[in-house]
């Protein structure tokens, strides 16, 4: 009994935080998958839609100095509940006023909010499981999210579309918030229904400083990687509804959902792969395989092609995303995985935050088919930087399992 209840990943916090993971990707896929066709209802431009559709994160990058320190000190169980509350209230104010003016205040606000959001479910994740099963309870974590996926993008157009049949796309999109402000409603919930985090002192203090809690610089060269890696994948959330439009496929949608039920499968798969076969053997030719799901995407002219490019990058992505996140949470002790996923998630932001720029100024002076190809270049960067960087992290790794054992 005493084994089962060491390598089991299935206990109360885990349950809870993947089922809010689910929310939450439910709710941002939603809205995100929305962003550049609603400015452009409310009547952006393409550079202004590219940085609307970024803005949030660029908001939640400003405040990792924030979120790293409060994440390591304060009870992750009411933190959670409170930013999962605000979320909702965002969204309701979303569905409220339809102006460019108050959609870019509460994409700030909305910001402020996922700064903590994203990196706290990451590691109220890492801290319930295991060590030996890190990887593969990532990537089941992880299942719950591309479950969130399969079914948001699709959902959100559903709602549009039945709310402009009703009325106006005004009232459309007014669904769309809608629906993401009750799923975030219900985070709150799930997020109650955790253990509570007390912290220990002494804990807290060896973690460091505040401002050492900020950022770990062992976990940069996994940052550096997801940060590529996603700059290409921000292209599918920002862009696959209007470049559906342009070369008329209309059933755009079936990409996310394939997209996320190969994911759903991958994810676990490689996460377990990962722990038994170690990051090299699954990194390589998951990138070689995300790299060449935009060729596929980029060269489509019908949904047939749409559809390979998301099974090859459901392939790729689906294995890349728990292998890195576990590789950065190897990089820390357990007293300092809040700082290593708040570095990592400063990663991600910028990358969010730049893809959706990047590709709003790509399409300024070419087409959606550019901004898709372009998805190409970023992530065979992310596989450079693996092969420089790979061996002092790899060594790393190992220097804190020895200082875990001895502790």
């Amino acid at each position: 009994m005493a084994e089962k209840t060491k390598t089991t990943i299935w206990n109360r916090n885990f349950i809870c935080v993947m089922f809010t993971n689910c929310l939450l990707v439910m709710s941002s896929n939603s809205v995100n998958t929305m962003v550049s066709t609603y400015t452009t209802f409310l009547g952006a431009g393409p550079k202004l839609m590219g940085l609307l559709t970024g803005l949030f994160f660029a908001v939640a990058l400003a405040m990792r100095p924030v979120t790293g320190p409060v994440t390591t000190r304060i009870d992750n169980r009411k933190l959670m509940m409170l930013v999962y509350g605000i979320g909702c209230l965002v969204n309701l104010g979303y569905a409220a006023f339809h102006t460019i003016p108050a959609f870019t205040i509460l994409r700030i606000l909305n910001g402020l909010e996922y700064a903590f959001v994203g990196s706290l479910g990451i590691t109220i994740a890492a801290a319930a499981l295991p060590p030996e099963r890190l990887s593969s309870g990532l990537g089941i974590y992880g299942v719950s999210g591309a479950v969130a996926t399969s079914i948001a993008p699709q959902l959100a157009l559903w709602l549009r579309n039945w709310g402009e049949q009703i009325r106006d796309l005004h009232l459309g999109y007014t669904f769309v918030f809608l629906f993401a402000a009750l799923t975030l409603g219900l985070g709150v919930v799930a997020s109650a229904m955790m253990n509570p985090d007390h912290k220990d002192k002494a804990v807290v203090a060896s973690t460091g400083k505040w401002y050492q809690t900020i950022v770990s610089k062992h976990a940069v060269f996994p940052t550096v990687i997801m940060f590529l890696l996603i700059i290409s994948y921000s292209l599918f959330n920002g862009y696959m509804v209007p470049y559906g439009e342009e070369i008329g496929v209309k059933e755009i949608g079936v990409f996310f959902t394939v997209l996320s039920l190969g994911m759903l499968a991958s994810r676990p798969i490689c996460g377990y792969l990962s722990d038994h076969l170690g990051p090299k053997t699954i990194f390589i030719p998951a990138t070689i395989l995300f790299a060449l799901c935009f060729v596929a995407i980029g060269n489509a002219h019908n949904m047939v092609l749409i559809i390979v490019g998301a099974v090859i990058a459901a392939l790729g992505y689906g294995a890349l995303n728990p292998t890195v996140q576990s590789l950065c949470m190897q990089t820390e002790t357990k007293a300092r995985r809040a700082v290593a996923s708040n570095t990592l998630f400063v990663g991600m932001d910028l990358a969010f935050f730049i893809g959706p720029l990047i590709g709003g100024f790509i399409r300024d002076v070419a087409t959606y088919r550019t901004v898709m190809r372009f998805g190409t270049f970023p992530a065979l960067a992310a596989l450079v930087v693996f092969f420089i960087g790979w061996k002092a992290c790899a060594r790393r790794v190992e220097e804190v399992k020895e200082m875990e054992g001895e502790n």
